[in-house]
């Protein structure tokens, strides 16, 4: 069985969750985190006791060019063949998986809703999806997590998360082709905010944004009063900043990325300086792009403030990205440590790995919080 899903514990798309613990319980063993970008794969395998989350195993393989594009797969035989290799490198020997999807097949909305029982909800839920989404119900997973109860006002707000029917079996069938067993499908921007969640809590008195910038796309969720309250993907990422060096630099996609690389690292006095500058006027770009975003939540959200901007995922590494959102907003930005609240706790874990691409694990990582069984309360 896989469900869908909002933040932590919350709603589960096909069984996944999204928002609060409060909402669904998470019971049985942790599932192995699968998350199938772009331009990789990452997986994890986590352990919890009462020390908190331990990382066990760690695995990444590439995918090649186009594999995935705008979030659909296009290369099926070769995210089979990279999940098999993910998996035996890392030498994970479970088979239950929690994979995550993004992008233009989900849809999620902050609604509100009569006050009602939650066998109601259960009833009353895809007709109030109806009402919101812009696809046919019929094509669509639909969850929800309940955000808040206004019994004042006889009103409950929910956040509601639909995704696409035909790309969620398009990622389950290929787990199921790689031999292993989707039990959970989430959404990128919720298992980031439950990792977020993890290492810092939620301020229930803030307003900030967690922002995911992956190889194609910028993951925004904003979390006000405790909840999540705005999400919104950017079809923009790291692969656009390298497209860029490979344009104006006139050299391959694979020497842009090595270029792009090596400006953050020990050898960035050996990069050509026109690098920098295209680094710097992408960022800028994209940064742009998010603060639109951010513009749009503050003038239609009435929050008088945004307190801080988190920023992770594999682009989180250059410096002038942080800078230039930083710039634009004129609000703190803080680069996320994935690992800040799991500790390594086996050998098997590659240091060399874990020090090279440790960013581009939010998504795995909060994805292998998720268990095998979990239930609404």
């Amino acid at each position: 069985m896989e469900s869908f899903a909002t933040p932590n514990p919350g709603p589960c798309i096909q069984g996944t969750h999204c928002c609060e613990h409060r909402s669904r319980m998470s019971e049985g063993k942790n599932l192995i985190g699968v998350d199938i970008g772009s331009s990789s794969i990452k997986v994890c395998q986590l352990k919890e006791s009462r020390k908190g989350y331990g990382l066990v195993r760690l695995g990444y393989t590439p995918l090649p060019p186009q594999s995935i594009v705008d979030g659909h797969v296009m290369n099926a035989q070769a995210v089979i063949e990279g999940l098999g290799r993910a998996f035996s490198e890392a030498k994970i020997r479970q088979k239950e998986i929690a994979l995550s999807i993004s992008g233009q097949a989900v849809i999620i909305r902050k609604i509100s809703v009569p006050m009602m029982t939650a066998a109601e909800l259960d009833e009353q839920i895809q007709w109030e999806a109806e009402q919101h989404i812009p696809f046919d119900i019929k094509d669509v997973h639909v969850d929800y997590e309940v955000l808040r109860r206004r019994p004042e006002a006889g009103q409950m707000d929910l956040l509601l998360v639909a995704a696409k029917r035909d790309e969620i079996n398009d990622y389950t069938q290929i787990a199921r082709s790689a031999k292993l067993k989707p039990m959970v499908v989430d959404i990128d921007a919720f298992t980031v905010q439950n990792l977020f969640e993890l290492s810092r809590g939620i301020p229930p008195d803030q307003t900030f944004a967690i922002i995911n910038v992956g190889a194609s796309l910028a993951s925004i969720n904003i979390i006000s009063r405790g909840a999540s309250a705005f999400t919104r993907d950017i079809a923009n990422g790291g692969n656009y900043i390298t497209e860029q060096i490979q344009r104006q630099l006139n050299v391959s996609f694979d020497q842009a990325e090595e270029f792009k690389c090596a400006s953050v690292s020990a050898d960035a006095g050996a990069v050509p300086a026109q690098v920098h500058q295209v680094i710097e006027t992408v960022s800028d770009s994209i940064a742009g792009e998010i603060q639109r975003s951010l513009d749009f939540f503050m003038a239609t959200s009435g929050e008088p403030e945004m307190h801080r901007i988190y920023l992770t995922g594999g682009t989180s590494n250059l410096p002038a990205l942080a800078q230039a959102i930083g710039r634009r907003s004129r609000v703190a930005v803080e680069v996320l440590q994935p690992m800040e609240r799991i500790s390594v706790e086996a050998k098997e874990v590659s240091q060399e790995l874990l020090r090279a691409r440790v960013a581009q694990f939010s998504v795995a990582l909060g994805l292998a919080m998720r268990k095998d069984r979990e239930r609404r309360v």
